[in-house]
């Protein structure tokens, strides 16, 4: 009670003093509990904060792997490209940004915001791309209006630089800008969003191979998001090197030798099964996805009736014509259905059950025996050989050689083409096999369906006396050091066993189809190589009547509407090392249209 008294005793103004000082030591108090807890308790997550307020990390771009010839030459290589990127956090104002930014780009707003709500799936500390493969005058002024530009980058990045455009297109692949889906599996682990991945061909198959590890940045900036200094960095380091096993010249010489022709060729080495050139036409330029393609050259292509983003060597099905009677002689002579002294008088024209197949030539070739009927491709002869053979064994025959299935091609998109037999018909049809169409199949037409590279393999299993290769387009991959970890190797796929004389009659022909007079591949014959080869041209509508064919002019004929010319040929015939196939989309005449492409191949091969 006499505490209370002298409490009660002591003057206003002590006690005011009192009880503020109580409250101030208690504040005070607080403070250091506050203080401690932050230092103490909390402290690596504060200083992880204030870290990350005034640092960034940014990715450094790893170039991919580059691509080379067989021979060492480089084909695909990466560039430094500028990009302009936005880091969100630091823009106050996107409307203000964008209008400086709009005219110093010249992309238009609507785009700008566009690629801004893009970047929303990215962390907020990732830069969002807005501009990418900017020219340096367009960087430079970037750079110069930076203090107007809060949060604005300026990133050199590489960009895969295609060094013959085109030329490989449909080999190498492009690239693409990674997908939601694909970063949802877990083969994509280690990639984000806005990553470029291969999308298709080589580019995609060896997606593991070509892409390298990123490096990383640490800097420091300011209040406005500005650079201040490099803290940190981790360098990127590149993908591994390829080599193909694609001959650069003679990719070229093939090229050229189709000019502005749609169609595709191929050209195999007969010993290992490499292929040294491959061409489908039209193609395209992989650089565009690159740098990614725009809607409207999207849509023009995917709508081009000539199909440019087709590999037509490996997915292009062609009736393969007259370079299908090959498989006929060979099966005939081994069925004993035909030796070679065999005599078919050709008249212009063949009857089974009340039907009337054409030989090309009206008036007929008269008395003809194998080496005739290959060298001067005569209709009649097979007509007459294959219908004895019949479709089974015919169908037994090519099948051995590689068509009428895959053949093994190493990337995606191969297509395995059509061989019918009675079995194929009724599983497909549900109907019965008939003899006129065991006399088209002869020819290569009717259901017959082969690739440029099923043709490719066929002939140069002929010419190696039947062992059939599975094609290879990898010759090695090594890394940075020179390690190989990847070296290919010759597989066989099948020997095919024949007897000699059978292999020597029909090359003997095909000798004759390029060499001999009236052969059908006379165009395709040099001074100095020996070329074995079969002319073909395929209808891609029924044939006409007589009358309908007097009626029109062979150059009247709608594009759409001629047939294609096909030429397959290896040399030298003596020791055979390279097979070629080529497809004339629309070319009309083998031995004129398809028989320069091999011509120009071999030329720049042996000299």
């Amino acid at each position: 009670m006499g505490l209370d008294v002298k409490w009660i005793e002591l003057p206003a103004v002590q006690r005011r003093f009192l009880f503020y000082s109580a409250a101030a030591t208690l504040v005070f108090l607080l403070l250091l509990l506050r203080l401690w807890y932050l230092q103490v308790i909390h402290y690596e997550e504060l200083q992880e904060r204030s870290v990350k307020n005034r640092t960034r990390v940014l990715s450094l771009e790893a170039p991919r792997g580059p691509i080379y010839d067989r021979n060492g030459v480089l084909l695909v290589d990466n560039r430094p490209s500028f990009q302009i990127s936005v880091m969100r956090q630091d823009v106050e104002n996107r409307e203000l940004l964008f209008d400086a930014l709009s005219g110093l780009l010249g992309i238009e707003k609507a785009e700008l915001e566009k690629r801004w709500d893009a970047g929303r799936g990215f962390p907020i500390y990732r830069p969002v791309p807005l501009a990418t493969d900017v020219s340096r005058e367009v960087m430079e002024k970037i750079q110069e209006h930076s203090v107007d530009l809060p949060g604005i980058l300026t990133e050199v990045r590489p960009i895969r630089d295609y060094l013959d455009q085109g030329s490989t297109a449909h080999l190498v692949g492009y690239l693409g800008e990674i997908t939601e889906e694909e970063l949802a599996r877990k083969d994509f682990a280690e990639y984000r969003a806005g990553d470029f991945v291969g999308k298709t061909a080589l580019e995609k198959s060896y997606e593991d191979y070509l892409r390298g590890h990123k490096g990383k940045r640490l800097v420091e900036v300011d209040v406005q998001g500005k650079l201040l200094r490099q803290l940190q960095m981790e360098t990127s380091s590149p993908g591994n090197k390829i080599f193909l096993t694609i001959d650069r010249e003679l990719q070229r010489a093939t090229d050229e030798a189709f000019g502005d022709q749609s169609g595709a060729a191929v050209a195999i080495d007969v010993h290992s099964g490499e292929i040294l050139a491959m061409a489908s036409r039209p193609t395209f330029d992989p650089a565009l996805f690159a740098k990614g393609i725009g809607s409207d050259e999207w849509r023009e292509m995917i709508h081009d009736k000539r199909h440019p983003l087709q590999n037509k060597v490996i997915a292009g099905q062609y009736p393969p014509g007259s370079t299908f009677k090959m498989i006929v002689a060979l099966a005939a002579l081994r069925e004993g259905v035909a030796g070679e002294k065999r005599i078919v008088d050709c008249q212009g024209d063949f009857e089974v059950g009340g039907s009337r197949y054409r030989c090309w030539k009206k008036d007929g070739h008269g008395p003809t025996d194998l080496r005739k009927a290959l060298r001067e491709s005569c209709d009649v002869w097979f007509y007459q050989v294959g219908l004895e053979l019949g479709i089974d064994k015919l169908s037994q025959a090519a099948r051995e050689f590689g068509l009428g299935g895959l053949v093994g091609y190493p990337l995606p998109g191969e297509r395995a083409g059509v061989i019918p037999s009675q079995e194929w018909k009724r599983k497909n049809f549900n109907k019965p096999w008939y003899a006129g169409e065991t006399v088209i199949a002869s020819i290569g037409q009717g259901f017959v369906l082969a690739t440029p590279l099923q043709l490719a393999v066929m002939t140069a299993a002929l010419a190696n006396n039947g062992t059939v290769l599975k094609p290879q387009v990898i010759q090695k991959i090594e890394d940075w050091q020179g390690n190989v970890l990847f070296d290919s190797q010759p597989e066989i796929v099948r020997r095919i066993d024949y007897d000699p004389q059978a292999w020597k009659a029909v090359r003997d022909g095909l000798i004759a189809v390029v060499n001999a007079p009236r052969g059908t591949g006379h165009a395709a014959r040099l001074d100095d190589i020996t070329v074995a080869g079969k002319t073909g041209t395929s209808q891609v509508v029924r044939r006409k009547s007589d009358e309908e064919e007097e009626e029109e002019v062979n150059g009247d004929i709608p594009y759409r509407f001629r047939p294609h010319a096909l030429f397959v040929a290896y040399a030298p015939a003596e020791k055979p090392d390279i097979a070629v196939a080529v497809v004339v989309e629309h070319g009309q005449s083998g031995g004129r249209a398809a028989g320069r492409s091999p011509k120009r191949l071999f030329s720049v091969t042996w000299n």
